[in-house]
């Protein structure tokens, strides 16, 4: 049976406010502003004296800019960075030109419990930390300087289940208007097609009235094609009303539409203005796309009638290398990255995106899943569904709403995700109610009110496809969730939650024994076995390979679509999944948070994009792989047919198939040092070739400038990628040496990144950042395009742990990013005894050897002045692990969470012995662990690693799942209170997505407790 909306099939006509003209201004508001990361109340008076403040400019985010630390505020869920409270204060000069007009302050996104205040007066408070907001300044201004305070409160931590931002993360500008305006969010528009092949667009306008004007006005509205020519203008008569708003309607036709698609995604303009006596007195320029859509039960989703896969990815607007302080030019570049890979819809995880990213997407063509909430309740600790939900909601959702609803790229709205209750109801309403164009789903919430039946995880077990669905549209908000480490690779398949053959699509090993040697460091050094590399054959999962999911979404007609969870890696989420510090990060991204393409990147291209292209995988790099072991090679490819060649010989074509354990082309090649070469074929011609050879050891470094689109008046931001390569050119997969970094001219690093889960250095104030595997990038803001701005890089290079050669070169290369001056060359000098160089030193002419255990320090000195102090220390046990490829491949079964990533009251963490555990000390008191399940509501197996020399007493101790009592469980006694320790085992059910796992003391106090254990039945 079909479930069509005849709301679904109206063409949608989005906007944005973009420029404005006559009487209208908007002033940014992004440059130049204090900032202390303090807390005193008398900051908000005019009179406050903030010299020894520091300069920051917006998009601002203080906990990216502060870095991380294991004791962070935000925990691992939040990527263990910070919060606290922050302050903001800007001048604002006022001409006389602006007495008497309407003055609006509108911000696009500050994390969170922000309080604004200009001249001393209180504006208010907004607690969510991704929604626009804006203030009226009119009555508080005065002619000449005027005092704008922001506090931003993020003590309560930890807010949110992954890294959230701390600041004013996104635009800031000044609205001036007449006394008579254009309301904001005022322009809403929808059409329909008519018979005759035209559009029919119905815009209401909502005006204001604040003042006393004199006699009628007119509202002109027009609408300009994607070319700029005039196609249809309608004008309305206005008698004026004091105070409240005034909607007007007015009907235009568009002929020949051109419609609104990823593939072409044309948008027209609609002009609004609003004359007085003849003279315009506000105009809004706003943009728009023409297009339909139509979700269907046994269809899936339709735009502009033609049956459309939704390719998507979720993604948290932190996902990347600048935390949430993205600038335009750098959102953009991000978004090209996932449409270059073939995504054409994003799912906003979980929560809003500052406006300018909507725009980015009608602009580009992606589509969007607007989601506007996590939770309806609390899921993190301290959360906004804790906080605000209740009393916010409904004033977040209007905004949200009312803002966003014109946006050709949005075509579905999400009011959760993984979250529960018969509030869903009244959130879907008030979506229908102030936007009846477009569906609501979520992401496994409440799904008897949504319109579209949303799962995560559950829509990638096997038991999905078996069991009955509601009958209503379908599409998967968040699968596959498949892991990958960019440059590493394991041939034996490995399953999150293990191998279940009732859930889990099996994903066949690529050889019977592990053939890669390898790992961020020996499993000796684990906390617990969470703490590994993910293998990027696909074959790291929780339960099904991009692959298998890809095949079942592609050839079900009712599968609407993905959203892969997720599209860039992220900060946070790293201890539940990767098992905590030193682990800082999430890897379920196609793209690392450097904006590094994995070997998945390029699987989706295969699958999603039609220029040809070819991907092999893994690097032809082992340096002590025996000779002759079998790999198995990879080649992803939309083409015909591939070859593969190794040192110019044949090993023959495949054919890239369309089961999932066939798209790939693949080889079994005896290793030597060489060259792989693949090409290619559409109708036996050679379209497309890739290559990639043996390296030698780190001796070299090369710099690129990338390519950013830049408009006028954006930020001037510049990416420069550092590679660690041979001598000859050829990239080094496993360089890890530190890179130095030194600017001359006008410009600072937004942020120094290269992706490695285990890197927790600094991203921002610092000038130095090691490589992974091979690669680092620098992220900057240029701060006068009119002056050259030269990067010079530095590294001393070599094995980190001299594992095949004890040789070590220098390199200093420099970059210039504006185009306009030399390069000039700069003299190294070095010494290996520990003490610092200087110019009588010894000057760097070739690679030299050194012994285990040896610290190298060099200097760069250009023009008598030292731009780079460098160091690197190497010694066997430094670096990556390299062994015994049974030992790294038998990975530990110990995935329990620790005592110490727990939140525990009334007891202390104690170390000995090497274990780590909860002391209640005869106290009362409780253990809570957080866990997300990502899939259905599911009984799981919970195991309590204790110790306990209490022979009077069981010390029993009430187990709560999310706040609710399940049983009490009791302990007995092992002998010792540290030295010899015990399990207890008990079912339970954990409900989909955030669940909260707690002990709680009875009057007995407890025994000392090591860990948990959540295993799926």
């Amino acid at each position: 049976m079909k479930l069509t909306h005849s709301i679904l099939s109206t063409l949608i006509i989005l906007f944005s406010v973009t420029t404005l003209i006559s009487q209208r201004l908007e002033k940014p508001l992004n440059d130049a502003w204090k900032f202390s990361l303090s807390d005193d109340s008398l900051a908000s008076r005019v009179e406050f004296n903030d010299v020894q403040w520091s300069n920051v400019d917006i998009p601002h985010d203080w906990s990216f800019e502060n870095g991380i630390s294991k004791d962070g505020a935000q925990k691992a869920n939040g990527g263990y960075f910070s919060g606290g409270i922050g302050w903001y204060r800007k001048d604002i000069e006022m001409p006389a030109g602006w007495k008497g007009k309407r003055i609006y302050i509108e911000f696009d996104g500050v994390y969170m419990n922000s309080e604004v205040w200009v001249n001393g007066h209180y504006l208010g408070k907004r607690p969510y930390g991704y929604v626009r907001f804006r203030y009226d300044l009119s009555e508080f201004l005065k002619v000449g300087n005027n005092t704008l305070s922001v506090k931003v409160d993020n003590t309560l931590e930890p807010s949110a289940r992954w890294y959230h931002p701390a600041g004013i993360y996104a635009p800031v500008r000044l609205v001036i208007t007449e006394n008579q305006y254009i309301t904001p969010n005022g322009v809403y528009a929808t059409s329909k097609l008519t018979e005759a092949g035209s559009a029919q667009v119905d815009i209401m306008t909502s005006l204001e009235n604040q003042g006393k004007p004199k006699g009628k006005a007119d509202l002109e509205t027009s609408i300009i094609d994607p070319n700029g020519k005039l196609v249809s203008r309608t004008t309305k008569s206005i008698n004026w009303k004091t105070g409240a708003a005034q909607q007007f309607e007015s009907n235009l036709n568009v002929p020949n539409p051109e419609l609104w698609s990823p593939d072409s995604p044309r948008l027209y303009i609609i002009k609004s203005k609003l004359i007085q006596k003849g003279k315009t007195i506000d105009e809004v320029t706003t943009n728009f796309g023409i297009r339909t859509i139509l979700w269907d039960t046994e269809t899936g989703f339709s735009l502009n009638g033609k049956v459309t896969k939704l390719i998507g990815v979720s993604e948290h607007y932190e996902g990347g290398p600048v935390g949430g302080a993205w600038t335009k030019p750098l959102l953009r570049w991000k978004l090209k990255l996932l449409k270059e890979m073939g995504v054409n819809a994003i799912r906003t995880a979980h929560n809003p995106a500052p406006p300018m990213f909507y725009d980015l997407c009608d602009e580009l063509g992606i589509m969007v899943m607007d989601e506007i909430f996590d939770g309806w309740k609390r899921k993190a600790p301290e959360d906004y569904g804790k906080q605000a939900f209740d009393e916010w909601w409904e004033r977040d959702m209007t905004e949200w709403l009312t803002s966003n609803r014109n946006h050709p790229s949005i075509i579905i709205y999400s009011v959760g995700n993984e979250t529960k209750g018969e509030i869903a109801k009244q959130l879907v309403e008030l979506c229908h109610q102030l936007d009846p164009t477009k569906p609501v789903t979520s992401g496994h919430s409440s799904s008897d009110f949504m319109d579209v039946f949303g799962v995560n995880g559950g829509s990638e077990k096997k038991t999905f496809f078996t069991k009955e669905r509601p009958n209503k549209p379908f599409v998967s908000t968040e699968a596959p969730h498949t892991w990958q480490t960019r440059g590493y690779y394991r041939s034996k398949t490995w399953y999150r939650d293990g191998y279940n053959e009732k859930v889990v699509f099996e994903i066949p090993d690529l050889t019977d024994e592990e053939i890669f040697e390898y790992e961020w460091s020996a499993s000796s050094n684990w906390a617990n076995g969470k703490q590994h590399f993910n293998s990027s054959y696909d074959n790291g999962t929780v339960r099904i390979s991009a692959r298998k999911n890809w095949e079942l979404m592609r050839d079900l007609p009712w599968f609407s679509g993905h959203f892969r969870w997720t599209g860039f890696d992220y900060y946070g989420e790293a201890g539940y999944v990767h098992g905590g510090w030193p682990f800082r990060l999430f890897m379920s991204g196609a793209i690392d948070v450097a904006g590094f393409e994995k070997d998945l990147f390029y699987f989706y291209q295969s699958q999603w994009t039609e220029e040809p292209m070819v991907h092999i995988l893994p690097h032809w790099t082992h340096p002590i792989m025996a000779k002759g072991t079998e790999i198995p090679v990879w080649v992803y490819s939309n083409c015909d047919e591939v070859e593969l060649f190794l040192d110019g010989q044949s090993l023959g074509k495949d054919i890239p198939g369309k089961v999932a354990e066939e798209m790939q082309c693949e080889w079994m090649v005896p290793w030597k040092p060489g060259t792989l070469t693949a090409k290619g074929y559409i109708n036996g011609e050679a379209v497309a070739e890739s290559e990639i050879k043996t390296s030698k050891t780190p001796a070299d470094i090369s710099l690129t400038l990338e390519n950013l689109d830049i408009r006028p008046g954006e930020a001037n931001n510049a990416i420069v990628t550092t590679t660690i390569t041979d001598s000859a050119g050829t990239m080094y997969p496993y360089g890890e040496n530190q890179l130095f970094y030194h600017i001359q001219g006008p410009a600072r690093f937004v942020s120094l990144e290269n992706g490695d889960p285990v890197d927790t250095t600094g991203y921002v104030n610092v000038q130095k950042k090691k490589a992974f595997m091979g690669l680092s990038r620098a992220f900057l803001k240029l701060t006068n395009p009119n002056e050259p701005v030269l990067l010079t890089v530095g590294s001393i290079l070599g094995e980190k742990n001299l594992m095949t050669s004890n040789e070590i070169s220098i390199a200093v290369k420099s970059i210039d990013l504006s185009g306009q001056s030399q390069h000039p060359e700069a003299n190294i000098y070095y010494t290996l005894d520990g003490s610092t160089p200087t110019e009588q030193s010894i000057p760097y002419v070739d690679a030299f050897e050194i012994e285990p255990g040896t610290t190298v320090k060099a200097i760069a000195v250009r023009k008598g002045e030292t731009i780079l102090a460098m160091h690197e220390r190497f010694d066997q046990n430094l670096g990556l692990h390299w062994g015994d490829n049974q030992s790294i491949g038998a990975l530990s079964n110990n995935s329990a969470m620790s005592s110490k990533d727990a939140t525990i009251a009334g007891a202390r963490i104690v170390s000995a012995k090497g274990i780590s555990y909860a002391d209640f000390a005869g106290q009362e008191g409780s253990i809570q662990w957080y866990q997300e399940n990502d899939g259905d509501a599911s009984q799981f197996l919970l195991t309590f690693s204790y110790a306990t020399a209490d022979n009077q007493s069981e010390r029993p101790m009430d187990l709560y799942v999310n706040d609710q009592l399940v049983k009490t469980i009791r302990f007995k006694s092992t002998g010792a209170w540290n030295a010899k320790w015990a399990r207890v085992t008990t079912k339970c059910k954990l409900k989909a997505g955030a669940n909260y796992i707690e002990l709680r003391t009875t009057g007995e106090s407890g025994p000392n407790i090591t860990s948990l254990l959540v295993e799926l039945l």
